[in-house]
């Protein structure tokens, strides 16, 4: 039902009823104004960011998509009941999620290390497919240098990769699962299909990361839903057809969100519980330069959705696009920088190929935070 927001003095982005008022189909709320500590604020005046390390003063007031205004956290309430659904659920602390033996805070950034076990991957040539046990220990070096989870993968999502056939990917995959989760290591199964899910969670993954968001395959969302495992739901805009198809965004943040509410929506009818939701907004995935720019600066919003989120922008292509096309294998600083804008953003989970390098990063990103919060 639409509602209505007094937005005097600000550009219009719907029918008018009368002078000073627009209209509003859809309201988004962008958290801004952060402040390093609430200490010696006023009460109400900030507000702290999902239960992180983040605090904020104000919402950028999106109305279809456009920016109408800026408002303090304490005003917020009076924008009708979408607004104070999305304060609700942009403020509300993440439940942390049991990963086999393990417990996954999100009080603080996570990091995931990427591990794939494919041929044809862009990021490492791959250097470790083949060999379970050489795939299986690259990822405990990852959790002993800090990675919470090991994100597996056995099939390449890059543009033009070639489709995996399930056997192949379970081949690949199942052994370097078993391995991992003898060792205690927490192991997320990057996978669209179904069957590989099964065989992965029967071999001891924890979570299932879908870059289809449980579109790819029909069985998909049954099968994480009896699991009652957690499951990243990723944004793209042609999901079954490879998650690569451009599309033009008129706001591709609001655009995103909007895609991905639907989304946990149906995750959420499909048996699966919401507070074992997470999102991705799908860096590289369909999108643009400056589409990735504009989303990576609007990461904040995503909150609205209450689940925690997932950033992998890791060594990807608009890195090289912004540093005189470095390859691949120069692409950390970039990858660091933009693991950092995640933390600031108060992005929970942080996907990354270099896990050492962001772990130290992301320890004194949060030293800073510990020294701020000691006034």
């Amino acid at each position: 039902m639409p509602q209505e927001l007094t937005c005097r003095g600000a550009r219009t982005s719907g029918p008018r009823n009368k002078p000073g008022v627009t209209t509003l189909t859809t309201i988004h709320l962008r958290p801004t104004h952060f402040t390093a500590t609430p200490i010696d604020r006023p009460d109400g005046s900030v507000v702290r960011l999902a239960g992180g390390m983040q605090w904020f003063a104000a919402y950028d007031v999106l109305a279809n998509g456009r920016y109408e205004r800026t408002i303090p956290v304490a005003e917020v309430e009076t924008l009708g009941a979408r607004a104070a659904g999305l304060h609700a659920a942009i403020t509300a602390p993440r439940p942390p999620l049991r990963l086999g033996e393990r417990t996954l805070r999100f009080d603080q950034p996570q990091v995931a290390g990427i591990l794939n076990v494919t041929p044809d991957s862009f990021s490492d040539g791959g250097a470790h497919a083949g060999d379970a046990a050489a795939a299986a220990a690259a990822g405990v070096d990852m959790a002993v240098a800090g990675a919470a989870l090991v994100d597996l993968g056995g099939e390449s999502t890059r543009p033009g990769a070639v489709p995996v056939w399930e056997g192949d990917e379970i081949a690949r995959t199942v052994p370097v699962v078993e391995r991992l989760a003898a060792s205690g290591t927490p192991v997320a199964i990057d996978t669209r299909k179904a069957a590989v899910m099964e065989a992965a969670l029967a071999a001891g993954a924890a979570l299932v990361n879908d870059v289809s968001a449980l579109l790819w395959d029909d069985r998909a969302a049954e099968v994480v839903a009896r699991a009652g495992c957690p499951v990243v739901l990723m944004h793209s805009p042609d999901p079954r057809e490879g998650g690569h198809g451009r599309v033009a965004y008129r706001n591709v943040a609001t655009e995103v969100f909007d895609w991905l509410e639907a989304r946990v929506a149906a995750a959420v009818a499909a048996g699966i519980a919401r507070e074992r939701v997470i999102v991705d907004p799908g860096i590289g995935f369909g999108k643009s330069l400056a589409d990735n720019l504009a989303l990576l600066n609007d990461l904040a919003l995503l909150h609205g959705l209450g689940c925690p989120v997932m950033l992998g922008a890791s060594r990807k292509r608009m890195i090289g696009a912004l540093s005189n096309e470095a390859p691949v294998t120069e692409r950390l600083g970039g990858s660091v920088a933009l693991a950092l804008r995640g933390a600031e953003a108060g992005v929970q989970i942080l996907r990354v190929h270099d896990v050492a390098a962001t772990v130290q990063a992301i320890r004194v990103w949060r030293g800073l935070r510990d020294r701020a919060l000691a006034g």
